[in-house]
Parts: structure tokens; C-alpha cells; sequence
């Protein structure tokens, strides 16, 4: 994880909470292990160290936020000793209204779910207004920009628009879920300039997805 990085964007969180706004952040394993990519072992216990993997990458990034005056939790649906709280819906909630960066570890706690399932899954629980999905792309596509350069970037569509299209820039089962919980998404690049921010005061720098 990149500590330049990680410091940038723990300022513009800073800045988000200095303007009330409450912050639960899920961040992804792939830097450490891909559990659907793995070779030669069981697919349940490849997830399972994925999941694992994003409980270390909750633990550090909360410390770095931390260190800039950040008050943080990090909870995982399941024990891990002294490191991390399990779970609990109350208290998740409790220390978003206190002010402070919930992170939430661990995906869902089984496999076969991906980390977009995990971060629906505890939207939905401790009834966010919405997801905001930083990703290494700008928004969403009617065919991959890699490979198409007159790819077309999508300003706004539905749920349905996007299982019916096959667009897989979220996770497909998630996508079905946020549309039946009805919270909606905005998904924009990380690296954009001051993206964290501009997004929370409403500005659609990517996608909606709604």
C-alpha cells in the first residue's frame, strides 16, 4: 500500500468529515491475493485469505488515519483476536454518528462473495445514503476502454440497465442487491483531483448508478 497514497486521500476523508458528513470505508485484498485467480488450492479457502487480506489493508490505512487525526474502528464479521471488533450493527452506527471512519473488513465473511457484495452488504445495514466506488477508472463504459478506444463513457444509468448490458465494473450480484435496497452509487476514479470530496458535495465527476 502506498503511503503517499494513503495520506492523500485520508486528507480529502478529513475534509469530508469536517463538512458532517459520516464515513464507512471497505477497501479491497488484490494488492495481497485474488482469490477467484488463485491456482492449485481450494477456491473457499483462497477467498478466505483474500478476505484476510483486507483486514490488514483496513488495519493500516485506519493507522495512517489516525496518525492525521482521525478517530477510526474497523470491524469484521468475524474474530480476529485483539486486532479488530466483529460486526455489530448498533455499534458500527454508534461510532459513525460519533465522527469517526468505520472501516469495515472482511468482505462479507464467506467466499465466493466479492469485496463490491461486502461494501452493499454493510451499506445496507447501517442504512447508507449511498456508495461512492473509487476505482482506477473514471467512470463507467458501454465496452472496455482498453481495448476500444471510441468506448463511450456512461454519465448515468440503472441497476437494471447495467445487469442487463453484462457492464461488470461493479460486481454483478452486488449491483443486483443496491438496486433492491435502493442506494444508489457513484463510481469515479480515486485519482482524479480532490475526487473524494467533490463527489460528497454532489459534484458526478463518473458514473451514477441509481
Amino acid at each position: 500500500v502506498d503511503l503517499a497514497t494513503t495520506r492523500e486521500v485520508a486528507g480529502e476523508v478529513r475534509e469530508a468529515l469536517n463538512l458532517g458528513v459520516q464515513i464507512g470505508i471497505v477497501i479491497g485484498g488484490g494488492n495481497y491475493w485474488r482469490g477467484r485467480s488463485a491456482e492449485g488450492i481450494d477456491r473457499v479457502k483462497a477467498d478466505q485469505i483474500g478476505m484476510l487480506g483486507t483486514v490488514m489493508n483496513s488495519l493500516y490505512v485506519s493507522e495512517v488515519f489516525r496518525t492525521m487525526g482521525m478517530k477510526t474502528s474497523v470491524y469484521a464479521p468475524y474474530p480476529i483476536g485483539l486486532y479488530t471488533e466483529v460486526f455489530n450493527k448498533d455499534k458500527a452506527v454508534e461510532d459513525l454518528e460519533n465522527g469517526k471512519v468505520v472501516f469495515f473488513s472482511g468482505g462479507t465473511g464467506h467466499p465466493f462473495f466479492s469485496t463490491d457484495m461486502g461494501a452493499a452488504l454493510r451499506a445496507k445495514e447501517t442504512d447508507c445514503d449511498a456508495i461512492l466506488m473509487a476505482k482506477n477508472i473514471d467512470g463507467v463504459y458501454d465496452s472496455d476502454p482498453a481495448k476500444n478506444p471510441d468506448a463511450k463513457k456512461i454519465d448515468s444509468l440503472t441497476y437494471q440497465e447495467m445487469l442487463e448490458k453484462q457492464l461488470r465494473v461493479i460486481d454483478l450480484t452486488a449491483a443486483a442487491f443496491l438496486e433492491d435496497a435502493q442506494i444508489p452509487c457513484e463510481l469515479f476514479a480515486l485519482r482524479e483531483n480532490k475526487s473524494i470530496k467533490r463527489v460528497v458535495m454532489g459534484e458526478s465527476i463518473g458514473t451514477t448508478i441509481h
